[in-house]
């Protein structure tokens, strides 16, 4: 018997996301600076005669598993056939900007490969499943261009002391595509080497997230969200990661960092929060 594999599918954060161009097939073309977090999905799979899927935790009721699951599409991407018994506990809000659905594909096809001894695709063909799982897949701090399949690696590590918000909304990414006014905008600025915290937060500050505004067209209470993280001590930065609706705290140290969650925790108890 083989025993089952497991994998952790950490958050990814955008630290900053830029939308430069569309393809004639509709892909949008991206450039974004991406860290993960040591939260997160795990995914375990066995050997099985049948391929399926069993969500539980927190969220496994907002993540019904369907046909289309991400974790479902990967493991027929990479098993062409093959059965597996697997299970997805959803620790992340689902349809929050912060990677959710293309971790836990990268996290399945990890498991997968090894429980079938089976090579993992490459990135062009992962982008199929979305332009965030190849990144997913190398699940380190890199810069993500073209449809998510041009992966550079970032220097470090610089210790980051991350707060993740979520107001509990869920956010469509094709709405939130669909209302962007431009979508030929400028890439990011070539990334320096970041010594610290500070450096990582003055260089994203620089940058942007393009898709910040229509989603919080979408979804006002987006712009809440931000606006309670900018006023706790010590925020260097606030912004939302992805196509929202969870956004992120940048903090120089993780004292402010745990402070800012307890006072978010005690203000806000409806909201999902994460260190």
């Amino acid at each position: 018997m083989t025993a089952a594999e497991a994998e952790a599918a950490p958050a990814k954060i955008n630290l900053a996301l830029h939308v430069t161009g569309r393809r004639a097939d509709g892909y949008h073309l991206l450039d974004s600076l991406v860290v993960f977090a040591p939260v997160g999905d795990l995914v375990t799979a066995e050997a099985a005669p049948e391929l399926s899927l069993a969500i539980t935790g927190p969220f496994a009721a907002d993540l019904p598993a369907e046909d289309d699951n991400l974790v479902l599409r990967a493991a027929r991407l990479i098993g062409k056939g093959r059965g597996a018994r697997i299970v997805l506990d959803k620790q992340l809000p689902v349809a929050s900007g912060i990677g959710g659905g293309s971790a836990d594909a990268a996290a399945a096809i990890r498991a997968l490969a090894r429980l079938w001894r089976l090579p993992v695709p490459d990135a062009e063909a992962l982008v199929s499943l979305g332009a965030d799982v190849p990144a997913c897949l190398a699940g380190r701090p890199l810069r993500m261009r073209g449809v998510g399949e041009r992966l550079d690696p970032l220097p470090g590590p610089v210790p980051l002391h991350l707060l993740l918000v979520n107001p509990r909304v869920a956010v469509s990414t094709p709405e939130v595509f669909a209302r962007l006014e431009t979508r030929e905008n400028p890439p990011l600025p070539e990334p320096p080497d970041f010594p610290d915290a500070a450096s990582v937060a003055r260089f994203a500050a620089a940058c942007r997230n393009d898709l910040e505004a229509p989603a919080i067209a979408l979804v006002p209470e987006i712009a809440e969200v931000l606006e309670t993280l900018r006023v706790t001590p010590g925020c260097l930065l606030a912004r939302m990661s992805g196509s929202g609706a969870t956004c992120f705290g940048l903090y120089g140290t993780p004292e402010t960092r745990d402070a800012a969650r307890g006072r978010l925790a005690a203000e806000r108890p409806g909201w999902w929060v994460a260190s």
